[in-house]
């Protein structure tokens, strides 16, 4: 749970030219994750885009295969390709190995950790070239994680 900055992804319709990407999860009392996913749109003063769809841990056994709900009654599958040992790092992913999104607790990720990753997922039949790198820079809207509670619509 909490907050992840987004540093690479494929690209779906609704999130083409993401600046300042970030996702944030929080478990409700009723078991369902609520989700949390922002960004900058076509640049880092971009219009901010954000989406809620609600999570659910679909194998309990691993907690790494999840469902989330974008639009009822459709529910995408995704799963936790990676996860570091310290909890800072994770790679989460369609099994359709058509998209990913890795993410970091930090915001900045090192080149060798973010190339490491991008190899896993090509070891695990994702093509490279359809990765792409978030840029970051919160220089101008550092207040956005700070003061705006992402979830106060929620």
């Amino acid at each position: 749970m909490g907050l992840w900055y987004v540093h690479g992804y494929t690209p779906i319709l609704v999130d083409k030219e993401a600046f300042n990407a970030v996702e944030h999860y929080r478990l409700a009392e009723n078991g369902k994750i609520q989700t949390t996913y922002q960004f900058r749109k076509g640049g880092f003063d971009g219009k901010l885009k954000t989406y809620r769809p609600v999570g659910e841990v679909y194998d309990t056994s691993t907690n790494a295969e999840w469902r989330m709900q974008f639009i009822w009654p459709f529910k995408a599958q995704y799963l936790i390709y990676y996860l570091s040992e310290d909890y800072q790092t994770t790679v989460i992913a369609h099994p359709n190995r058509k998209y990913a999104w890795i993410m970091h607790r930090q915001l900045e990720i090192d080149g060798t950790t973010y190339t490491g990753l991008v190899n896993k997922l090509v070891e695990e039949g994702f093509d490279s070239e359809n990765i792409l790198r978030v840029p970051h820079d919160w220089s101008n809207e550092v207040d956005r994680l700070k003061e705006y509670d992402i979830f106060q619509d929620s």
